[in-house]
């Protein structure tokens, strides 16, 4: 099982709109990457994010290029960037299916030094906007097998 840890696209300044909804490079951003991933095979049964719009932006935008057909979860509790990753990585020792993760920082990185070391404050990976890391369960963790992002594959 493999998760997909996400870090919201480029959202517009609060002073613009302070729900900040995804910038349009955001989302030119977040759908190039979701092709390139989806042109190397990635599928996932479910995509959650937080409430936050430029989560849920960027979750639907990835839901519609890699399943499942657009359909996406919000998740109240546990994806907010003050949480704990107590309760999300409860959840996932539960998953069998692939499945994307939409938040925001610092809890997307907490989140994946939790997986990978179990514990929150190692520092495995480093995000940026758009990013995505692909995480596959082992017996007793996690183990990154990939990250892309943005600045990675260029305009």
């Amino acid at each position: 099982m493999r998760v997909y840890l996400v870090q919201h696209g480029e959202a517009v300044p609060e002073g613009e709109n302070p729900d900040r909804p995804l910038s349009e490079k955001g989302r030119q951003d977040v759908g190039r990457l979701a092709a390139l991933i989806a042109r190397a095979g990635v599928r996932v049964a479910r995509v959650l994010h937080s409430p936050k719009d430029r989560a849920r932006d960027t979750a639907v935008l990835y839901s519609q290029v890699l399943g499942p057909n657009g359909v996406i979860e919000e998740v109240d509790q546990g994806l907010a960037p003050g949480d704990t990753t107590d309760a999300l990585v409860g959840a996932i020792a539960g998953w069998e299916e692939d499945v994307m993760v939409v938040g925001h920082l610092p809890h997307m990185g907490l989140l994946a030094s939790r997986l990978v070391t179990g514990l929150d404050d190692i520092g495995v990976v480093t995000f940026e906007p758009g990013a995505v890391v692909c995480l596959e369960a082992g017996e007793a963790s996690f183990s990154v097998v990939w990250m892309s992002s943005p600045t990675l594959i260029g305009q």
